[in-house]
């Protein structure tokens, strides 16, 4: 079949006119772009000055203020125990008796030593009188004289000798009844009655411990004392005069009453690298026993206006060092590097890096990148503002 011109021309407006129908309905099918998201929301706290009490939670014993073993002096046998094991003794107090039959027979024999010499100077004393008056008409010879002054010296020197052995024997007695040296609580008895005992015997017969008042020995390491002072020499802590401790049992519970720090040891242990601290407590109602494990709360100081910042803020960079997302003046990330002190609880002391009135980021620090823009709220209060849910709404 032949087309004519006008019939071709016809052809090609119609199909010019379909291709631009199709392109209106793919234009008109395309969608719209969706809006720009909010900035992300992220939970701060801002950084403002505060009174810090500052403590340091050390490991120790407890350990008896006075101890005092007892050990004879003498030796013998025991004839009675006097006292009951686990009561408390005065000083001076009867423990135990040693048959002292031995000794009182010593004492005897030097007082009767005694009574002789004094008898035998008596006599060589009258005889030195008379030859001091006869050597000078010559009735006696000097040498006669001398002789008597001699021995009246050594007699004279024999009561002293006398004297002494009566006292050694009369201690020696004493020694037999053996008495409690310090007033506290004793243990068990090591011996029993009929048992021998040597005098400076290595074994103990009992101990005494006084316990109305206890020592606790805690350590802690040089570098931190080293610290301690370094902080107190700056003036980031201010410390007192009197350096109270606090006290947990080995359960957990808090020891009612407070002690006071004593001193600590001039010396580093060189196996640990750690010095011991020693604090008193008061212990009315024995509660402490000696050898017992505690941890002593150990007050270092205050800072009044400290800087502290919760540990779930702070992170590490690369290098090790302590930093924090803060958000700027123009409400932006910005990552900054501190120096941090030591943890007070669950919060860090800044040292440095950070200033009153920063805002540190707590909460939706993975959204915080650097130099974007945020919107804050405070950490810990309940917000109402979500980003809003994207559209599913599509436009015919």
């Amino acid at each position: 079949m032949k087309i004519n011109d006008k019939s071709r021309w016809l052809i090609t407006g119609l199909c010019a006119l379909m291709l631009f129908m199709n392109g209106c309905k793919k234009e008109a099918a395309t969608p719209v772009a969706p809006a720009q998201a909010p900035p992300p929301a992220v939970g701060i706290i801002t950084v403002t000055p505060q009174s810090a009490h500052l403590t340091s939670e050390l490991p120790g014993r407890t350990a008896p203020r006075l101890i005092a073993e007892v050990r004879p002096q003498v030796s013998g046998i025991i004839q009675k125990r006097l006292f009951t094991e686990g009561a408390d003794v005065k000083a001076g107090q009867v423990l135990y008796q040693i048959d002292p039959a031995l000794y009182r027979a010593e004492v005897d024999r030097t007082e009767a030593t005694l009574t002789r010499a004094i008898a035998n100077v008596t006599s060589i004393r009258q005889r030195f009188e008379r030859y001091r008056e006869l050597v000078k008409i010559n009735a006696v010879s000097q040498q006669d004289y001398d002789d008597t002054s001699a021995a009246l010296r050594q007699a004279e020197a024999e009561i002293e000798v006398a004297k002494a052995a009566l006292q050694t024997a009369r201690i020696n007695l004493d020694y037999t009844t053996l008495k409690a040296p310090i007033s506290g609580r004793i243990g068990r008895s090591a011996v029993t009655d009929g048992a021998l005992v040597t005098a400076n015997q290595p074994q103990a017969l009992a101990t005494i411990q006084q316990l109305d008042t206890i020592y606790v020995d805690v350590v802690q390491t040089s570098a931190e004392m080293l610290n301690l002072k370094r902080n107190l020499e700056s003036g980031l802590l201010q410390g007192s005069n009197r350096a109270t401790v606090d006290l947990r049992l080995e359960d957990g519970t808090a020891y009612p009453l407070p002690g006071e720090l004593k001193f600590s040891e001039v010396t580093v242990e060189p196996s640990t690298g750690s010095v011991t601290l020693r604090a008193i407590f008061p212990n009315p109602k024995m509660q402490l026993l000696p050898g017992m494990f505690v941890r002593a709360i150990v007050t270092e100081g205050t800072s009044d206006a400290a800087l502290l910042v919760p540990q779930r803020g702070i992170t590490r960079n690369p290098a090790g060092e302590a930093m924090v997302m803060l958000v700027n003046a123009e409400e932006k990330v910005e990552p900054r590097v501190i120096q941090v002190a030591r943890t007070v609880g669950n919060q860090w002391l800044v040292s440095g890096g950070l200033e009153a009135g920063d805002r540190v980021i707590l909460e939706g620090i993975q959204k915080a990148r650097q130099g974007t823009v945020v919107k804050t709220y405070v950490f810990g209060e309940k917000t109402d503002e979500a980003p809003p849910a994207p559209s599913t709404d599509k436009k015919e």
